[in-house]
């Protein structure tokens, strides 16, 4: 089983962009890899919230909305399972949310547990976070998904397994603090699972320099190179 960590440049608030960032990953991933991830929040950017709620749930999705119906569509099209970030709506409550589409179908959506997602002394109660790790199997696999802070709040140990875990993130460190970063993510991620594919995206406004990794055993097994648009196929 070979997984594609995509670490592509999203535009915050601009769906369109990032939709024909996905299908251009896609395009590039079709035949190499089985499954194709993409960093937290990317589907509307994670700095698309303004935590107005009468302003925020026209910017979040559902999970049956147009734009999750291209990207299932995309699925089978490529033949490619796709994973994801975007920012959620379920009737009057949003979420930050990583979906899992496998042959056309959303068959996975995990809730972010943490909530260093959001500006917590602005919003209310229409912003919530999940209660659930997500767990499940893929082509014979155990995975589970955490989002960014998932595997860094106090309750992180709650994530410990023996599966292998996707850790989708946004953040958006300097050059400078990654040399430092590396270390502690790559600590952290040992704590976690033997193996631990963290995935992060490019952005000018704020500037993210990316920070794409494969831990394995507690080592940083591969990585991206900072500030490029690239996919790092890890092979399992």
């Amino acid at each position: 089983m070979k997984i594609g960590l995509a670490q592509y440049k999203f535009i915050n608030k601009d769906i369109t962009f990032n939709l024909a960032q996905m299908e251009k990953a896609l395009k590039e991933a079709a035949g190499k890899v089985d499954l194709l991830c993409f960093g937290e929040a990317f589907l509307q950017g994670f700095d698309s919230l303004s935590w107005k709620y009468e302003e925020d749930k026209t910017v979040a999705v559902t999970k049956d909305s147009p734009e999750m119906q291209t990207i299932c569509d995309w699925s089978k099209e490529y033949s490619v399972a796709i994973a994801f970030g975007y920012i959620e709506r379920e009737d009057e409550t949003l979420y930050s949310s990583y979906a899992f589409i496998e042959d056309g179908k959303l068959t996975h959506n995990y809730r972010r547990m943490s909530i260093g997602w959001k500006e917590s002394p602005e919003t209310d109660n229409h912003y919530k976070e999940g209660e659930t790790v997500e767990t499940f199997s893929f082509m014979g696999h155990d995975f589970e998904l955490a989002l960014c802070g998932d595997l860094w709040d106090v309750t992180w140990d709650k994530f410990v397994t023996n599966a292998i875990v996707l850790w989708p993130v946004y953040v958006n460190f300097t050059l400078e603090e990654w040399q430092q970063e590396e270390i502690e993510y790559t600590k952290q991620a040992e704590k976690i699972s033997e193996r631990v594919l963290m995935v992060n995206s490019l952005s000018r406004e704020p500037v993210s320099h990316g920070g794409t990794f494969y831990f394995k055993n507690g080592a940083i097994q591969n990585k991206l190179l900072y500030d490029v648009e690239d996919i790092l196929i890890v092979e399992l």
